[in-house]
């Protein structure tokens, strides 16, 4: 009878399975702080559904596109990013449930009018973040022969910021949520703008995983499960 009642105790000490969480800088949600350790609150919130589900995290930072390259061959296992990307589809599995909502956005300054999109670009200039890879169907239009849209590319939303109000370029193309903390540094009013998109966020789990499918029914699940005991699941909109 002891060593029955001992079993399910050495079975409950064994350590949980490490899954790769790759991500790459998109702060203030997800990032590397200054000693390159993962921070943010998608982090604390991707850390803990993947401990409900009986998983430990390992963070690896990386650009965006060799993080696909990693979810492609399976040296990364999960990203808690946006679904859709076509380039992945073969690779990855998506997850249903929606960890945020993130708000894609183009920017003017006051003294210029509301932009009718498409019409609105043609011929003008638009900043974008390098790095990032945008929604297929607006990554269509700024490359449109039609539109003749001149790209400004920038490494920092405060710099895209500088750009746009020293009239470098038109309209700043950027997610609401990085501008939001760029113009509190900056010390900047908020901008007008028009929302193009709004990006889901759900874990993506690549094929190449071990148990792929079980992975992302699980993460789903566990996440499920803490929204329905009721706890804080919502990330911080600046």
């Amino acid at each position: 009878m002891a060593a029955a009642l001992a079993g399910p105790c050495v079975a409950s000490s064994e350590a949980p399975r490490t899954l790769t969480v790759g991500y790459y800088d998109f702060p203030p949600a997800i990032y590397s702080d200054a000693q390159g350790r993962p921070s943010g609150p998608l982090v604390d919130l991707t850390r803990r559904v993947l401990a409900h589900a009986g998983f430990q995290a390992q963070f690896r930072g990386l650009p965006s596109a060799r993080l696909y390259a990693a979810l492609q061959n399976g040296t990364v296992d999960i990203w808690p990013g946006a679904p859709g990307k076509p380039e992945l589809q073969a690779d990855t599995l998506e997850g249903r449930e929606t960890l945020a909502q993130i708000s894609l956005n183009l920017y003017h300054r006051p003294d210029t009018p509301r932009p009718t999109m498409p019409s609105s670009l043609r011929k003008r200039g638009v900043i974008i973040i390098g790095g990032y890879n945008y929604w297929p169907q607006v990554n269509q239009m700024l490359h449109d022969p039609q539109l003749q849209i001149r790209l400004h590319r920038t490494a920092t939303h405060t710099s895209a910021l500088e750009m746009l109000k020293h009239r470098r370029a038109d309209y700043l193309l950027d997610y609401e949520v990085p501008v939001s903390q760029a113009l509190n540094r900056l010390g900047m009013e908020a901008l007008p703008h028009v929302e193009l998109h709004k990006v889901a966020i759900r874990f993506i789990v690549s094929r190449h995983t071990e148990d792929s499918q079980a992975v992302v029914d699980s993460l789903d699940r566990a996440y499920a499960e803490m929204s329905a005991a009721g706890e804080d699941l919502d990330l911080p909109e600046e």
